[in-house]
C-alpha cells in the first residue's frame, strides 16, 4: 500500500503543478521549467518507496524490463489516474472562472502522434537506463536526468501535442479542458507505444541486466 500512495502523491503533485502553472499564470513559456523540476523533486522523494513512476507508461516500461511485479501494474496505474484526476480538481477550485471554457483539437493528429510517442519513450527510456540499471545503481542524478527529460521534450515537442509524455497526465488536462476527450486516444495509443518500446529496446540492449 506504500507504494501506492506514494504514486498518487507524485502523480497528483505533477498534475496539480501543470494546470496551475498552464492556467492563468504569469510563468507562460516557461512552465516546463516549473513541470520539470516537480518531477524532479517528487522522484527523489518517492524512488525509495515505488520507483517513482507517476506514468503509466513508465510503469509498462518497467515492468517490461523485469523491474515491476505484475502485481503492482494495475494498482500502480489505479494510483496514478486517481492523483491525477484529484489535481485536476483541485486546479478547477484554485482557477474557478480561469478555467477553459472548451478544449481545441489537435492542429495536425498525425504529428500529435509523433510527439507523443517521442517524447514517452525518451522519458521511459531515461526512465530504465538511470534508475533501474545495474550499471547505474545508485546514482544521485537519476531524478534530474527524468525531470529535464519531461522539461526538453515540453519545450521542443509541447507545441504539436501539449506534450503530457503520460497517460495519467492525460486524463488530468482532458478534465481541466487543455486536452480534448475525444482525442484522449492519442495520449492512450502514443504514450503507451513509446513506454513499451523503451521496455523491449532496454532488454535488447542489455540482455544481461535482468
Amino acid at each position: 500500500m506504500k507504494k501506492y500512495i506514494t504514486e498518487f502523491i507524485g502523480t497528483f503533485f505533477l498534475v496539480l503543478c501543470i494546470g496551475l502553472v498552464v492556467i492563468d499564470s504569469p510563468v507562460g513559456g516557461l512552465a516546463p521549467i516549473a513541470i520539470g523540476s516537480m518531477l524532479m523533486v517528487a522522484i527523489y522523494a518517492g524512488g525509495h518507496i515505488s520507483g517513482a513512476h507517476y506514468n503509466p507508461a513508465v510503469t509498462l516500461a518497467v515492468w517490461i524490463r523485469g523491474k515491476c511485479p505484475t502485481a503492482d501494474v494495475l494498482p500502480y496505474i489505479i494510483s496514478q489516474l486517481i492523483g491525477a484526476a484529484l489535481a485536476a480538481l483541485v486546479v478547477s477550485y484554485f482557477k474557478g472562472d480561469a478555467m477553459p471554457a472548451a478544449a481545441s483539437s489537435f492542429a495536425s493528429m498525425p504529428k500529435a502522434l509523433l510527439a507523443e510517442f517521442l517524447g514517452t519513450f525518451l522519458l521511459a527510456y531515461v526512465v530504465l537506463n538511470v534508475a533501474t540499471s545495474k550499471d547505474t545503481s545508485g546514482n544521485s542524478f537519476y531524478g534530474l536526468a527524468i525531470g529535464f527529460t519531461v522539461l526538453t521534450c515540453a519545450f521542443s515537442l509541447g507545441g504539436f501535442s501539449g506534450g503530457a509524455f503520460n497517460p495519467a497526465v492525460a486524463v488530468g488536462v482532458s478534465i481541466m479542458k487543455l486536452a480534448s476527450w475525444p482525442d484522449i486516444w492519442v495520449f492512450l495509443v502514443a504514450c503507451f507505444g513509446g513506454g513499451a518500446l523503451a521496455g523491449v529496446l532496454f532488454k535488447y540492449l542489455n540482455p544481461d541486466d535482468k
